[in-house]
């Protein structure tokens, strides 16, 4: 059931829908990080400062207030905040800092209540001696917190490692953006492959969160991968891929049997055609950006089931096809991207938002796209994003191309400038 022509034309669509909400279910590069989180992080940094402010403060409250009023609170603060904000080192510093401070004081103003200033110092010095213990537990958590995340971020390379940024003669580029900033992988996935068939591509995402929805990713690609490079169809590869997930369900107790499905997009560009191939399971319909600005919305004619779901009810899958002409990007993401809200519950409509836009390159559709849905969001998305941009250069790009063209000039050239007796 070929589309071709003018596919964002929306009368060859029938109704209208609402391109925000997905009707299968509801709810590399790491992109600049959000507002919330550089300010999180400058707040962290100037609060570095804060146990020096509360000995100086410590001090001068003493010096200008009665001897009745005690400077105890203050130096007894300014050890347990480094302790959670500084290393041994400095928080050893400042505990000794803060007791030196007592003593001195107690020296100086608090002589004629030895029992007195005696107990303010006794009480700093204990509280110095538990902040150093303190520091310690913090700087062994925040080791095993660093490694945590480090073991998933070697996860999530090995799961969905970053393509190539030219493939077979198209422009790549993939981003994934968690909705957590400390959060390091999930159930969004992408994969592109070189394959016989053409460059076969999947963006999807696994219902679900945690390990279950880590092991069903890596199902997933794999077998992607491998059915990728042997079925000759994207109807046969999306049925290998349903027949993948209910297998490992049946082996994996972490993987939903019951409940869990995952929403994908197959798409496929043939070699040597200005064409793609698209079979939706469910998923968010991807976007075709022309280069003068127009944006086509790529929604399947027939509805389907998500992948994970073929005991409620199956029918043969079709792929539909659509123009990619030369300049063209596709654009693929997961409904973190059509599921963000502003503050008064607009979702965001990522094919308004870019349409009339032009972008130089996939690297910076997807920058836009991330800082703009996080702008709408206030920096506070419900969900994972996971983004892929493909375009479709000239064929100049193209290794094999550029060679053709290459001999093709020389010959014109050779041809043109030879004199019959050369070409005797």
């Amino acid at each position: 059931m070929g589309k071709r022509g003018e596919p964002g034309s929306a009368s060859t669509r029938g109704p209208a829908r609402n391109p925000a909400r997905n009707p299968a279910r509801n709810p590399v590069r790491t992109p600049p990080p959000q507002n919330g989180e550089s300010h999180w992080t400058a707040a962290r940094r100037a609060a570095r400062w804060l146990p020096a402010v509360l000995i100086v403060g410590g001090g001068a409250f003493d010096y200008f207030t009665p001897p009745r009023y005690t400077y105890a609170p203050f130096f007894c603060s300014a050890p347990l905040v480094a302790a959670a904000l500084l290393s041994l080192r400095a928080t050893a510093a400042t505990a000794l800092a803060a007791v030196v401070a007592a003593v001195t004081l107690a020296v100086y103003h608090r002589v004629h209540d030895t029992a007195e200033s005696a107990t303010e110092v006794t009480t700093v010095m204990a509280v110095s001696l538990l902040a150093l213990g303190l520091n310690r537990i913090v700087r062994h958590g925040d080791q095993q917190l660093a490694s945590a995340r480090g073991i998933a971020e070697a996860a999530q390379r090995a799961v969905l490692p970053t393509p190539p940024a030219r493939i077979a003669g198209l422009r790549v580029a993939a981003r994934y953006v968690a909705a957590q900033a400390d959060a390091r992988i999930g159930g969004d996935l992408y994969a592109v492959q070189d394959t016989p068939h053409g460059v076969r591509v999947i963006v999807g995402d696994v219902r679900g969160k945690g390990l279950g929805a880590v092991e069903a990713v890596a199902v997933v690609i794999g077998a992607f991968r491998e059915a990728a490079e042997q079925e000759h169809t994207l109807e046969a590869l999306a049925a290998r891929l349903e027949h993948a997930l209910r297998r490992e369900g049946a082996r994996r107790a972490n993987l939903d049997q019951s409940e869990g499905f995952t929403t994908a997009v197959l798409a496929e560009v043939p070699p040597g055609a200005n064409t793609l191939r698209l079979v939706n399971r469910g998923h968010p319909p991807p976007l075709l950006l022309h280069a003068d600005g127009r944006v086509a919305e790529t929604y399947p004619e027939a509805p389907a089931l998500p992948l994970g779901m073929g005991d409620l009810g199956g029918w043969p899958d079709r792929a539909e096809e659509w123009e990619f002409p030369a300049g063209t990007t596709l654009l693929l993401f997961t409904d973190g991207v059509t599921e963000a809200r502003d503050a008064d519950g607009v979702f965001y409509v990522p094919q308004e938002r870019l349409r009339g836009k032009q972008f130089r390159s996939p690297d910076a559709l997807l920058d836009t796209l991330a800082a703009d849905v996080a702008h709408h969001s206030g920096g506070h998305t419900a969900d994972d994003m996971a983004l892929l941009a493909i375009r479709r250069g000239d064929g100049l790009h193209h290794p094999v191309a550029a060679a053709r063209g290459t001999l093709s000039a020389t010959v014109t050239s050779t041809l043109t400038h030879a004199s019959p007796a050369d070409l005797d």
